[in-house]
């Protein structure tokens, strides 16, 4: 690929997230709830799309655990698939439990159903105790008040790909929140300036929307800029960006490191239309002239 910057996603690109934020979702559920959907299910969510927040997966995830009590015929087949017909993300979500349930039963759903409770309970899993105190302001649950899983994020960037990838004009775009963003960039070694950089505090639109890649694309004087991903919304994002702006050429490279992985990953991608789809960000650099 002849390319003139590069963009990159956080989890499941740089950092691993499957025994962090994926086992945030999970846990979280089950806490507030006392049941929850299985750890391979997330995928599903993901590739429905609209899902780059996890704190709204979860919300969704948990919806459909508070709808499977009133259907119990209810899969998360037909739910996730529902959502993705529906444009996918948590509006989508409230739209299928509509279409699934009858009225009293929706109703009895959307009031057991605590997006608050979920966000609050997820940040304290993931952060642990004295990050939750520092970031969010508040007194954790005193079961909860233990390490977070913010610890069990193992680097995937190698040192020798990252000095290879300074080479080129480096931006990130991520759905991790401004603080949690510096944590793991800073873990894994890369110094990218505000400027470069779009959380979900700078970009409330969320991926697939292409207008944080655009801007970095600006930005960064780039007029054929590489974005590296995780999920198809990240591929999403740059076919979306190139029907935006005929001028560049946006290119699309999903890792097979985040959920999506083997031969089934690399049909989706495929289909999602990414241009090159690579094992990990250490085969990047081989590929970028």
């Amino acid at each position: 690929m002849n390319v003139d910057a590069v963009i990159l996603d956080v989890d499941g690109v740089l950092v691993d997230v499957a025994d962090s934020y994926r086992r945030a979702i999970v846990e979280s559920i089950e806490y507030v709830y006392g049941d929850t959907i299985e750890y391979d299910h997330i995928q599903l969510f993901k590739d429905a799309g609209g899902f780059n927040n996890d704190w709204e997966l979860t919300y969704a995830a948990a919806l459909y655990v508070l709808a499977r009590r009133e259907n119990p015929e209810l899969s998360i087949g037909t739910y996730t698939g529902l959502i993705a017909a529906s444009g996918g993300g948590p509006t989508a979500a409230e739209t299928a439990i509509a279409d699934e349930l009858d009225p009293a039963a929706r109703e009895q759903v959307l009031a057991e159903w605590d997006c608050g409770r979920l966000r609050d309970v997820f940040q304290q899993l993931y952060l642990g105790g004295e990050l939750y105190r520092r970031l969010e302001g508040g007194e954790p649950d005193p079961d909860l008040d233990r390490p977070g899983f913010i610890d069990d994020e193992p680097v995937l960037l190698d040192s020798d790909t990252r000095g290879r990838l300074e080479a080129w004009p480096l931006g990130v775009i991520t759905g991790r929140p401004a603080a949690e963003a510096d944590i793991a960039l800073d873990r894994v070694g890369l110094d990218i300036p505000e400027a470069h950089r779009f959380t979900m505090d700078d970009w409330e639109a969320g991926k697939p929307d292409p207008g944080a890649l655009l801007t970095l694309s600006d930005r960064l004087d780039a007029d054929r800029p590489v974005f590296v991903g995780d999920t198809l919304d990240d591929i999403r994002t740059v076919t979306n960006a190139n029907e935006a702006d005929s001028s560049r050429t946006h290119r699309g490279v999903g890792v097979l490191t985040g959920g999506l992985s083997g031969e089934e990953g690399r049909r989706k991608y495929r289909s999602a239309g990414a241009d090159v789809i690579v094992g990990s960000i250490n085969d990047l650099p081989d590929l970028l002239n």
